[in-house]
């Protein structure tokens, strides 16, 4: 059989985590990514009750702090880690339905050379290294952030991002389908067109429209005439509803300013665990209302609500240094 990037709300194995190890990415900010990174970690292991979760960092000091800030039964492992984005940087699973499980290692070249630390572009060589997995190296540049799927085949995508000619300028829309066919399972492919504002990552999808559901897609809705997002979310509702997918919605979280500019702040970089959904919070009005949506979408599990805004200073948020192991 064909193999298949499964939902994220299928069963975990585990959860890859990235712990900061540079204070120069986090300027002001870097014992808070750290406390927030591991508080995503604790909730997410759930005190047993969620998944094994497995946090990477740099070499054995970092795991000395590491091991001080999240429970015991979080384990650690050292991996010459450089930047903390998994999302983009590990290796992704795939299972084929009858017992088989993969892994794909996609090339990476820092969102288009625009930042690369030391280990980004092996670490996910050296991850899919310790789980025994057959791995298939792909030899065009791709981050796990600019996709998300509903487990069907159906993947959802960004123009910006993956025909930006920063990537793989020699691949255009039909052969990037074609690869993702074959590399993850794709059988479909709604192409929204811009992410986020000041989004470093060329507008990964995984900041605008997140499955909850087989063919339910979640969307912000602005709530505030002047969120600087709120035509790109008119846009994104527009192409998935002529596309034929049920849309749901989650408020945004409106316009979020460090230092005068608007950063990419948004409650769709939520993580989904076997026993919780970890939500990126902001201390913005709409922080409880996001809440409630996502108790809505997901009954099961337990929704936790974590400051974030010190990990987004370094660009990403939950979702973006973290990657899931499906089970068998």
């Amino acid at each position: 059989m064909t193999f298949r990037m499964p939902a994220e709300w299928a069963p975990h194995d585990w959860t890859w985590i990235g712990f900061p190890t540079n204070p120069a990415e986090w300027p002001g900010a870097f014992d808070g990514a750290r406390q927030q990174i591991a508080a995503f970690a604790n909730a997410l292991h759930c005190g047993g009750k969620g998944e094994q979760v497995r946090l990477v960092v740099a070499h054995e000091e970092d795991a000395k702090a590491a091991r001080a800030m999240v429970d015991a039964s979080v384990r650690i492992v050292v991996a010459n880690l450089g930047d903390v984005w998994l999302r983009d940087t590990a290796p992704i699973a795939v299972l084929n339905g009858t017992g088989g499980r993969a892994l794909v290692d996609f090339g990476f070249n820092g969102w288009g050379g625009k930042y690369q630390m030391p280990g980004d572009e092996d670490i996910g060589a050296r991850l899919a290294a310790t789980t025994g997995l057959p791995t298939s190296t792909q030899n065009w540049v791709f981050e796990g952030g600019a996709i998300d799927t509903d487990g069907t085949g159906l993947f959802v995508t960004t123009e910006q991002c993956l025909l930006n000619p920063n990537r793989n300028p020699d691949l255009d829309r039909g052969k990037i389908e074609t690869l993702l066919a074959g590399s993850l399972g794709l059988s479909d492919m709604l192409w929204l067109g811009d992410g986020l504002r000041n989004d470093h990552t060329d507008g990964h999808v995984d900041n605008l429209a997140r499955f909850v559901a087989p063919g339910v897609l979640a969307l912000p809705v602005a709530t505030t005439p002047d969120d600087p997002n709120a035509a790109i979310y008119a846009d994104a509702r527009a192409r998935a509803q002529a596309y034929g997918l049920e849309v749901v919605d989650v408020p945004s979280p409106g316009l979020v300013l460090v230092d005068g500019e608007p950063i990419p702040a948004s409650y769709m970089n939520f993580y989904i665990g076997n026993a919780a959904v970890i939500v990126p919070i902001y201390g913005q009005p709409n922080d409880q209302a996001a809440l409630d949506a996502f108790r809505a979408f997901f009954p099961g599990r337990e929704i936790v609500g974590l400051r974030s805004d010190a990990i987004l200073s370094g660009g990403g948020s939950f979702h973006c240094c973290s990657q899931q192991m499906p089970s068998l």
